[in-house]
C-alpha cells in the first residue's frame, strides 16, 4: 500500500510558519468510518479497496512559534507488531529513520529534539502513538527528549478507565513513560497551553476529544483531529462508526462549521489522505471545502 503523499507540506498562518508532516498511511473499513452512510455514496469519495478498507493518512502539524517548535499529535509510533500492522492497514516507516514522523520532521528542517511542546488530541494510537518510541534495550522511551506534552485531564480519565468497547483503541505504553518522565501535563480546555494555542472541545469521538486552535495573527487554523478525519466528512451526518457519542459529534460539528465560515478559520484535516488543509464554503450542494 502506498502511504499517502506528500511527506510535508507547509504554509504561512498570519506571522506563523505551520508543517502539515505525514506520520504514516492507513486502512480502516469503510463502513466504520462513515458509520450510517451508504457505501454507495461514501465509495463515490473514498473507494474501498478489497478489504472494504479506505486509504487515510495520519498528518500532524508542527507550527514554527516563537516560544518554540510546537507538534499536534504524533502518529502511530513504531511499537506495533506484523499483524497490527496488517489489521489497520498501517505504513508508517521509512528507511534510514525510526519512523514516518522523524522522517517528515527532517523533511521540514528539524529534529526529534527540536520540539518543545506536543499537544494531544485525543489518546488513540493512531494519534498518541509517536509519543514514545522503542529504545535501544526495546523499551518504549519519550520519542520527544526536550518536550512537555500536555493531554486533557479528562481524555487521560476516558482512556484508563476503558470498557469492552474503547479498549482497543487505547495503549499504556503511549502515555506511561511520559508521567514517568515528568513531561506529561494533564489539562482542561479553555486557557492557552502556548500563547496563540489552546484546546477547543469537540466531543463525540470521545467525551472529551479535543481540537486545537491556532491563532496566527490575523489567520486561525482549527487541527480538525477526528470531529471530521477527512473532507469526506464535512456534511454533518457523516460521522464514523467509531465515535462513542454520534449525535454529540453531530451537535459539534454544527456549532462548530458555524464558527469556521464565521471567522474563515484554516480546516486542517488530520486522516484525509491527500488534502492537508482548506476553507469551509456554502456551496450549492451545501458545505464544502475549497482551496485555502
Amino acid at each position: 500500500m502506498p502511504a499517502p503523499t506528500p511527506l510535508h507540506e507547509s504554509r504561512l498562518l498570519g506571522d506563523l510558519r505551520i508543517h502539515a508532516l505525514q506520520a504514516g498511511g492507513q486502512r480502516l473499513d469503510g463502513g466504520a468510518m462513515f458509520g450510517v452512510v451508504p457505501k454507495p455514496l461514501w465509495e463515490k469519495r473514498i473507494p474501498a479497496d478489497e478489504r472494504n478498507r479506505i486509504a487515510l493518512g495520519m498528518r500532524c502539524l508542527l507550527i514554527e512559534h516563537p516560544d518554540g517548535l510546537v507538534l499536534l499529535d504524533t502518529g502511530v509510533g513504531n511499537k506495533e507488531n506484523e499483524k497490527f500492522l496488517d489489521i489497520y492497514g498501517v505504513e508508517a516507516s521509512v528507511a534510514g529513520h525510526r519512523s514516518m514522523l522523524d522522517a517528515a520532521l527532517v523533511a521540514a528542517g528539524f529534529v526529534v529534539a527540536d520540539v518543545k511542546y506536543v499537544i494531544n488530541t485525543h489518546l488513540h494510537f493512531d494519534h498518541a502513538g509517536g509519543n514514545t518510541m522503542l529504545g535501544a534495550d526495546g523499551a518504549p522511551e519519550p520519542t520527544f527528549p526536550n518536550a512537555r506534552y500536555f493531554v486533557h485531564r479528562g481524555e487521560m480519565r476516558w482512556a484508563t478507565h476503558t470498557n469492552e468497547r474503547t479498549a482497543a483503541s487505547y495503549f499504556p505504553p503511549n502515555w506511561e513513560p511520559l508521567i514517568t518522565s515528568g513531561q506529561l501535563e494533564m489539562v482542561e480546555s479553555g486557557r492557552d497551553l502556548v500563547p496563540g494555542i489552546r484546546m477547543h472541545p469537540t466531543p463525540g469521538h470521545t467525551p472529551d476529544h479535543q481540537s486545537i486552535l491556532v491563532d496566527g495573527g490575523g489567520d486561525t487554523a482549527i487541527f480538525l483531529a477526528d470531529v471530521c478525519p477527512t473532507t469526506a466528512h464535512v456534511p454533518l451526518p457523516w460521522i464514523m462508526g467509531y465515535d462513542v457519542e454520534p449525535l454529540r459529534t453531530l451537535e459539534t460539528k454544527r456549532a462548530l462549521w458555524k464558527d469556521a465560515l464565521d471567522a474563515n478559520w484554516l480546516l486542517v484535516f488530520e486522516h484525509d489522505a491527500r488534502t492537508a488543509w482548506g476553507r469551509l464554503a456554502q456551496g450549492e450542494k451545501g458545505l464544502e471545502v475549497r482551496a485555502p
